[in-house]
């Protein structure tokens, strides 16, 4: 192992050219720099200086190591910002995270960090829950946006840090002209010979479907699946079928939303992070941000 103080040494030793001006410069002696810089050749593996008269000078593995040592420091002091609360946070958020929760509270953030925080970028991954605390897991993004629904809610893997971001509630999307009312077991008795509609790339919507018909004592109907909320609103139209969609977003014209009361049906949205990490300055910002969302 390369120490960094001793590569620092090397480093000022070529840019200066003289054990006694390196000394000066760090405030230290010169037989302190000649002693350190001994050091640094055994660690190596090979002579760093050689004689140049009454002086000495860097060989030419010496320079090849100075080079790599002003590079090494350059990082290393990179890190220490990076990672430093007080520094201006500085660096690549990578986030995955579902659609909703990317359009609602990711993309005002990224429109609003050019002014406030320059230095901090964000990469978007669009990706289901369980794709994304997959990519969470394999550490190839920092955070995830994940949701599960008050009757079908998620355990979370013991690695990460789950905290809530907001919720929404669900309604039924069915055919205008539908003439429906009541509690939501009502509702679900009401179209128990219409095929229903669920997501293709999550169960939670099934399984919040499942849930409630079961409570109804009846057997839902799945027929097709649609990973696109508008696909879903083309195909209720189109007399496919019913399906969960928003409470609190507008629908195409064709397309009535049933309220669905006792139980209800509430989506909720969560920031997931591996533990640890909540800390580390520009995720801190993006975290903070969102939960002001």
């Amino acid at each position: 192992m390369l120490n960094n103080e001793r590569l620092l040494l090397l480093a000022e030793l070529a840019r200066l050219g003289s054990m006694r001006e390196v000394a000066e410069e760090l405030g230290t002696t010169t037989s302190t720099v000649s002693q350190q810089l001994a050091v640094l050749a055994r660690e190596a593996g090979t002579a760093l200086l050689e004689p140049d008269g009454r002086r000495v000078r860097l060989t030419p593995a010496g320079r090849r190591l100075a080079r790599h040592a002003v590079t090494i420091l350059a990082a290393v002091e990179a890190a220490r910002l990076d990672l430093d609360p007080s520094a201006e946070p500085a660096g690549t958020v990578r986030v995955a995270g579902f659609a909703t929760a990317i359009r609602r509270s990711l993309l005002p953030i990224v429109a609003a960090l050019p002014a406030r925080h320059p230095a901090l970028r964000v990469l978007i991954h669009e990706h289901e829950p369980a794709e994304a605390l997959q990519l969470l897991a394999g550490d190839e993004v920092d955070l995830a946006l994940t949701y599960d629904y008050n009757l079908a809610p998620t355990a979370f893997p013991g690695f990460v840090e789950a905290g809530p971001l907001w919720t929404s509630p669900w309604s039924l999307g069915v055919p205008s002209g539908s003439t429906v009312d009541g509690e939501a077991l009502d509702v679900f008795r009401h179209f128990r010979d219409t095929h229903w509609l669920v997501n293709s790339r999550n169960t939670a919507d099934e399984d919040v479907v499942r849930t409630v018909a079961s409570m109804a004592g009846i057997t839902p109907r799945i027929a097709h699946r649609a990973d696109s909320l508008d696909l879903i609103q083309d195909l209720i139209v189109a007399g496919l079928g019913v399906g969960l969609l928003p409470a609190d977003q507008p629908t195409i014209a064709g397309v009535s939303l049933v309220p669905l009361r006792n139980p209800d049906v509430r989506l909720r949205a969560f920031a997931v992070t591996r533990l640890g990490r909540r800390a580390w300055p520009p995720l801190a910002v993006v975290l903070s941000l969102l939960c002001g969302t």
